[in-house]
């Protein structure tokens, strides 16, 4: 055996012995990598649900502004058959009463109207706040993959450690967004 030769065949040992030492860090990259495309798609989720709230929120405002101008529009009229000279005093009576009747029912149905709106927008607050915490989990989990590779390349665990507590944060951070209902 020449000399070349057993310089490659050490070579190529401690290559292997390297590589045995980073099989850690590589399977970290992929649990870290399958982190960041389930925080992803979570973050995703969150914002279309806190859109769909704020559209159902914005419908729900429309049909209490809605009900809102037939009830003032109800009390205008109401308004002005007291102030208008009537040749038929209890046709006008009648009409007066249903138009009473009509702002009673009104005004209840606005108070809920008005709460179930506010309700939604309480729903969409929550959604964005959730999606603000898998949006920095993504971020987080992206910077510690992106630091535990470069353990593949110099060979430093060091870079390992850091992008390992930066991941943390990330589980962290994307448990936080799942914990927050």
């Amino acid at each position: 055996m020449e000399a070349n030769e057993a310089q490659e065949l050490r070579e190529h040992a401690e290559d292997a012995g390297h590589e045995r030492s980073l099989r850690p860090v590589a399977f970290t990259m992929s649990v870290v990598a399958v982190l960041v495309a389930v925080t992803t798609v979570l973050g995703h989720r969150t914002h279309t649900e806190a859109v769909l709230y704020q559209d159902k929120a914005t419908d729900q405002w429309n049909y209490y502004q809605a009900h809102k101008i037939r009830a003032n529009d109800t009390a205008l009229a109401a308004d002005l058959l007291s102030v208008v000279t009537i040749g038929d005093k209890e046709a006008a009576k009648k009409l007066l009463k249903g138009y009473a009747d009509h702002e009673a029912k009104w005004a209840d149905s606005l108070k809920e109207e008005q709460q179930e709106a506010e309700g939604l927008e309480a729903k969409v607050g929550k959604a964005e706040a959730r999606a603000d915490r898998f949006d920095l989990a993504e971020a987080l989990l992206e910077i510690g993959l992106v630091i535990i590779s470069i353990t593949l390349l110099t060979r430093r665990r060091i870079y390992w450690f850091v992008g390992l507590v930066s991941s943390v944060a990330g589980i962290v951070a994307g448990a936080l967004g799942l914990l927050l209902r």
